[in-house]
């Protein structure tokens, strides 16, 4: 495959479930009709972000893989003849929950999964309560389109996830994410928190000499604690080639499908030129397996 055209889909969501999956199943039609045989959903996507408490009622939302969920969108992807990557709130168990990217082949099979590996804990962002960190490793999923480095939200500030996929033969990086500012940061503030959330993603492509795509919710979800607080997601969906280089950008404040076109060629003739895989001193790193160097 020389060229493939991908989808994002950035959405805001709302409380109510089924209005939800059907706004997102609209915007990966038009994606499909559109040329799309990648599309590639946010994180979280068939709800509210409802890591912002810490509440036992929340894990009512989770359902099992395969589940409902799973069975309407893998009947997406085979209606639409896609690729599509999904995020869900996975229930493997009593008291055993993941937060679960879920990738359909085209005929509707599910081809693979990743579950979260770095689950943050922060405020409005309580993931630890909700989540059992990844047992998958960061193993590349085998697709008719390529292989999809597929990594969840806080997974992108690790450059060790993004490398090992590569080293597993991805051909892409995927981070469905959902992040945002509290509303009483600073301008200043938003702009450094955003700017670096770019900047680390684009430098995965770089070292790794592969396309980022980089896909975030948008909009304003209140906190259910105090309605006067909450997140303001803030958009900003990206495509980046093997150099970091700008392929697509999405605004920070609507709902949008992000469409671009990506050559499947150019990380070989990226890495000819900037071979970082080759001078790699891999007899060198023994010490990034502890946790900090005393």
């Amino acid at each position: 495959m020389k060229s493939l055209k991908i989808a994002l889909i950035q959405q805001t969501c709302s409380s109510n479930r089924d209005q939800t999956i059907a706004k997102t199943s609209d915007m990966v039609r038009k994606a499909a009709s559109s040329g799309a045989t990648l599309v590639v959903l946010q994180e979280l996507h068939t709800s509210l972000y409802f890591c912002q408490s810490e509440d036992t009622g929340n894990f009512e939302l989770a359902e099992s893989i395969p589940g409902e969920s799973s069975k309407l969108f893998g009947n997406l992807a085979a209606e639409l003849g896609i690729v599509l990557v999904t995020s869900l709130f996975e229930r493997r168990a009593a008291g055993l929950y993941h937060n679960t990217a879920l990738v359909f082949e085209k005929d509707g099979t599910i081809a693979g999964t990743y579950r979260k590996m770095h689950i943050p804990d922060d405020p409005g962002f309580y993931e630890k309560f909700y989540f059992t960190p990844g047992d998958l490793g960061f193993t590349p999923i085998e697709t008719s389109v390529g292989k999809l480095g597929v990594l969840i939200c806080w997974d992108q500030w690790y450059p060790e996830a993004a490398r090992l996929m590569a080293l597993a033969g991805a051909d892409l990086l995927l981070y469905p994410t959902a992040i945002g500012w509290d509303p009483n940061d600073t301008d200043d503030e938003k702009k450094r928190q955003r700017e670096a959330w770019i900047t680390v993603q684009r430098g995965h492509a770089v070292s790794n000499g592969i396309p980022v795509l980089a896909v975030n919710r948008v909009g304003f979800e209140a906190s259910p604690e105090d309605k006067a607080t909450g997140i303001e997601f803030w958009g900003s969906s990206f495509v980046a080639g093997p150099q970091g280089e700008y392929l697509a950008e999405a605004t920070s404040n609507q709902d949008e499908i992000i469409l671009a076109e990506i050559d499947m060629k150019r990380s070989e003739n990226v890495r000819r030129i900037w071979p970082f895989l080759r001078d790699r001193r891999i007899e060198s790193y023994g010490d990034l397996s502890k946790r900090y160097l005393d």
